[in-house]
């Protein structure tokens, strides 16, 4: 606005009227307004844009100054709290403001960012004192909003009367913490709202007017920094991971002041190391007098020294107002829920339970225990949450209206379904988390989802994790994150024995040159292994370990002890000291953890492959052989978590029991000769078996054959290295294997097994299959299944998968209108599998596809594949280069991809267009480019990455070069040269706008009787991880 015009008579050579020129002249509406107007204005502007006024005009500048005189209200940050005030204020010029304002009574938004503590004589700054001399210049003012730890100590000592506005939050807060952060806190101190984050505070006073308490990395530096402490107007209490006392009994008045807040609503303890019981005795004392009885947040995480009689009788008080209870892992137990149980109480109110809570800081804290002890936090080392299924079946009988639920770090759970009864039917949960519950079995989590009536979302984060490569050759509990090998929980005393055997036997299978050779003629043998022997019980093989040392000494006696040939799964390529050795892929077996049995679910071993040709080998495809997991359990048995025990069914009584001689034995295979000492001393301890367990019936293949070798000592089971399987055939000699077909060589990594072979072996195969009524979407990060299948999900609508290494395949029974996928480094995705599973659905709804791949894509190739495919839509693929990567092109298309579908279908359906189809006439007929579409590039560059989009999308050219019309918008930020499209700034906010841009468009079409797709695909694809290291992404 410029300076009021002084009015000039014109000159009038044509005898003009003075009338019309006047008219014509610019008015000055403002100038015009009365003093009471613009002050009423001045109230909807920011301080600053009204001091600006002031030199406009002398009319303006009136109004300001009567404005100033009368304001009584004033926000120095316009409403945004979270920014400083502005810049440039000096002593000398915030008094001059002030001094303008002598009615103000609230002050809102002092929050400068640069403070001086004290005046310099001679220098110009902004400092504590001035502040004061100016707010001290206000006669009537009542409250000061800041977030300035220094001058809020300044205001409560030298301005008691005066209250601190809105939420105080300091803004310098950090770990450790700083030691220049201080804040003394007086006693009854006005103030409502306290946030201290990274601040040194002496006590926590008596404060009658404090309603919320947080308090995050707080060091209490008094030795008894709760004596005083009484606030009875509380309502939230938080204290995270505060530097307080190490003594549990000083922490006594806390919990005492806390029950006296009659209105506490919200409690949260995290790593308080308050007295073990001392909650229930406050809460016995203070609940009829109504001591946390108006709780609706229950929190308590890494308080070292809580009980669960603690947690019970808080959740037992606060029943009437519960909401929501986070537990820490110490009392995520079976024994809460059933003491709640038999409370017989209802929680009406009740809708969010997190099982095994640990807090933000400690999951992403890179410092040890030691290291946070050393700043002054309690020592605390938190274990898995304890609770079983049986605890969970509980869980639902206590919270019969939970809605959402969030289990982290809980290894003994691990069939789902199973916490569905008559009495625990979970109806009402809506949202379901689980992190690392890597005992979980898939079949059970499936069989569970199916069974929630109202089930709408799911997010796993770290499930269902893929067996390490080898473990089934070392017998190490695979993926149950306890550590626990299958040997530490069967016989350890007998592998001990058996041990120091071995070592003194000079009979090993080293020192034997027979069985060395037999050894290198046995090593290139494959054959099939019994069908009955996959059936054999864990049972059996744990009592295997139970081998008698004068057993082992029966070992040289006699050449014809016979073995057991278990099948095992088997490298494609076989390490030994004279190179690679092709062999036959054998059938893979899982290995069970003792404790927690969650890999149930195995890569698959055919039950009816049996040996009945000579010549069948196992090099098929995987797709051909797996089978449900039922049929391919076998726990793998290993030696006091060192490396398997090779077993083998060597006895002396065993020729009474068999018909047939055995074959040659093996005693170690070539992998084994190179490599440490340790794997001798196992499998020779392992060759050692009690009479019972060597009859046929357990182990029917086990048999002798007529024409076999006859000096033979012993046979080897399945359990020997997954390098090699023994298998018997009915002929006088032992087949040799057939020569491997041309395969993809698997994935070789060295896992420093005890044999430190290389370990090949293809993905354990985990299918995850969804069918849910209500489920609405999933969220999968970092989980370990190969499959996901859409079994039945009528309203499913979402996909997200980030970060799960070996997902490679989608599939779409029933899920008609998702229509979001997004596949985020996912190291093994099968694209062209995915996209087509996708674009195979029916019609119903547009859909955009996310992908950021992890290895190079050939563009032209899925082009062709795409565009030529008999899928019905039209369809753009957008090739984004950008890294780091850029979200702007993907969240933009969302908002025109429907607006092409729209047009679309108003044309089908009200103007009679014809409507393309993509039938196998019509892939027929458009055998070559373009494949029957109207296919056209548009590239550019946004934040100075470039883009590439490939499609067929109809009007989209003409939409994009249109002019502006008259709906434009230009509050939004992007257009043409910040993305693809922007269809806000030409102002094609729906179909019908659209359509009267580009009815000649629509006119030449219908001449031509092209038809167009109801529906349409974008598929975008990000190219910053193709080189297979993923890129840090905070959007992902």
């Amino acid at each position: 606005m410029g300076p009021r015009r002084k009015t000039v008579k014109p000159c009038l050579p044509n005898k003009e009227s003075p009338e019309v020129t006047k008219s014509d002249e610019t008015k000055d509406y403002m100038n015009q307004l009365s003093h009471e107007v613009l002050c009423h204005i001045f109230r909807y502007l920011p301080l600053q844009d009204i001091m600006c006024m002031e030199c406009l005009s002398r009319k303006l500048k009136e109004a300001v100054t009567l404005y100033l005189r009368v304001v009584k209200i004033v926000d120095l940050c316009a409403g945004r709290w979270w920014e400083y005030m502005p810049t440039g204020f000096t002593d000398s010029s915030f008094l001059t403001l002030l001094k303008k304002m002598p009615d103000i009574e609230q002050l809102y938004g002092l929050h400068p960012r640069y403070l001086e503590r004290r005046r310099v004589r001679g220098h110009e700054a902004f400092s504590i004192p001035g502040v004061l001399e100016a707010l001290q210049a206000c006669p009537n003012l009542l409250g000061v909003e800041t977030s300035h730890l220094e001058l809020v100590e300044a205001i409560w000592t030298y301005m008691p009367q005066v209250h601190i506005l809105g939420k105080f939050r300091n803004r310098n807060g950090a770990f450790p913490i700083p030691p220049e952060n201080k804040l003394k806190i007086p006693i009854g101190a006005k103030i409502q709202i306290l946030h201290l984050v990274g601040v040194n505070v002496p006590e926590i006073p008596c404060i009658p007017m404090l309603r919320h308490l947080y308090l995050k990395w707080v060091r209490l530096t008094k030795p008894q920094p709760f004596k005083d402490f009484l606030c009875i107007s509380l309502r939230t209490f938080v204290m995270r991971n505060c530097a307080g006392p190490t003594n549990s009994l000083k922490y006594v008045p806390l919990v005492t002041g806390l029950a006296s807040a009659r209105n506490l609503e919200q409690l949260e303890l995290v790593r308080v190391p308050f007295l073990g019981g001392l909650i229930q005795h406050v809460v016995e004392d203070s609940w009829r007098s109504g001591g946390f009885r108006n709780l609706h947040t229950i929190v308590l995480g890494a308080c070292k020294n809580a009980l669960e009689v603690d947690l019970g009788y808080l959740i037992i008080t606060a029943a009437r107002r519960l909401h929501e209870v986070r537990i820490q892992p110490s009392l995520t137990k079976d024994g809460v829920f059933s003491a709640l149980k038999m409370a017989e109480l209802e929680f009406p109110q009740f809708e969010t339970l997190h099982l095994g809570y640990v807090d933000e800081f400690l999951l992403q804290c890179k410092m040890t225990n030691a290291d946070l002890v050393k700043y002054g936090l309690a020592d605390v080392v938190e274990n898995p949450g304890i609770i079983t299924d049986i605890g969970m079946k509980a869980v639902n009988e206590v919270f019969s209206c939970i809605k959402y639920l969030l289990i982290y770090n809980c290894p003994h759970l691990h069939n789902p379904n199973n916490w569905i009864t008559d009495h625990s039917r979970w109806t009402r949960l809506v949202d379901l988390t689980l992190v690392r519950c890597h005992a979980v079995k898939l079949e059970s989590f499936s069989q569970f989802i199916e069974l929630l009536p109202s089930l709408e979302f799911i997010s796993l984060d770290q499930m269902f994790r893929e067996p390490p490569k080898g473990c089934a050759r070392v017998g190490l509990s695979a993926g149950t994150g306890i550590g626990v090998s299958s040997a530490l929980v069967s016989n350890q005393n007998s592998n001990n024995e058996n041990d120091n055997h071995q070592n003194n036997n000079p009979n090993g299978p080293n020192n034997n040159p027979q069985q060395a050779n037999d050894q290198n003629e046995e090593n290139e043998m494959r054959q099939d292994g019994q069908a009955e022997e996959q059936q054999i019980a864990a049972e059996a093989l744990n009592e295997m370990e139970e081998v008698p040392q004068e057993d082992g000494e029966s070992r040289n006696e006699g050449p014809t002890h016979s073995h057991a040939v278990f099948p095992m799964e088997v490298d494609e390529e076989q390490a030994g000291p004279s190179g690679l050795q092709p062999v036959a892929k054998a059938t893979p077996i899982t290995v069970h953890d003792s404790d927690s049995e969650d890999e149930e679910e195995s890569v698959g071993s055919p039950g009816n492959c049996i040996a009945k040709n000579n010549s069948q080998n196992y090099s098929d495809k995987e797709d051909k052989i797996r089978e449900p997991a039922e049929s391919r359990q076998l726990p793998a048995v290993s030696g006091k978590g060192k490396t398997p025990l090779r077993k083998r069914c060597s006895s002396s009584h065993q020729m009474g029991q068999l018909k047939s001689s055995s074959i040659e034995e093996n005693s170690c295979e070539k992998g084994c000769q190179v490599t440490s000492e340790q794997i001798k001393a196992d499998m020779k301890a392992a060759s050692d078996m009690p009479e019972k367990k060597k009859s046929k019936d357990v182990y029917p293949s086990c048999g002798n054959s007529p024409g076999s070798v006859g000096n033979s000592p012993s046979c080897n089971a399945a359990s020997q290295s997954p390098d090699f399987v023994r298998t018997v055939t009915g002929n006088s000699e032992v087949a040799k294997p057939k020569p491997r077909h041309a395969m993809k060589r698997k994935r070789t990594a060295d896992k420093s097994t005890s044999t430190s072979d290389p370990v090949i072996e293809d993905d354990h195969v985990q299918v995850l299959v969804l069918k849910s009524k209500n489920l609405v979407g999933i969220t999968l990060t970092n989980c370990g299944i190969t499959d996901l299948v859409l079994k039945d999900c009528p309203k499913m609508m979402f996909i997200h998968a980030t970060r799960c290494r070996v997902l490679k395949h989608l599939k779409v029974e029933n899920a008609p209108i998702v229509n979001r996928f997004d596949y985020a480094q996912c190291k093994k995705l099968n694209m062209d599998q995915v996209l087509d599973q996708i674009l195979r659905m029916p019609a119903e709804r547009n859909r955009i596809i996310y992908l950021r791949p992890m290895q190079q894509v050939d563009t032209l190739t899925l082009e062709q594949k795409i565009f030529s495919g008999p899928y019905p839509y039209h369809i753009c693929i957008i090739h984004e280069f950008s890294n780091p990567p850029n979200v702007r092109n993907k969240v933009r298309i969302r908002s025109w991809m429907d607006t092409i579908a729209n047009i679309n279908q108003e044309l089908i359906k009200y103007e009679f267009f014809p409507e393309a189809t993509r039938s196998e006439g019509d892939l027929k007929k458009y055998s070559k480019y373009p494949w029957g579409r109207e296919i056209y590039t548009l590239e550019g560059v946004v934040d100075g990455a470039p883009y590439s989009m490939i499609t067929d999308f109809p009007w989209l050219r003409s939409l994009r070069t249109a002019e502006p019309n008259s709906y434009a918008r230009y509050d939004f930020e992007d257009d043409e040269r910040t993305t693809i499209y922007a269809p806000r700034r030409k102002g094609q906010l729906s179909a019908d706008i659209c359509m009267e841009t580009i009815g000649e468009e629509i006119s030449e079409l219908r001449q031509m009787k092209k038809g167009v797709f109801q529906r349409v695909v974008a598929i975008f694809i990000h190219y910053c991880d193709v080189n297979g290291e993923p890129v840090e992404d905070d959007y992902i």
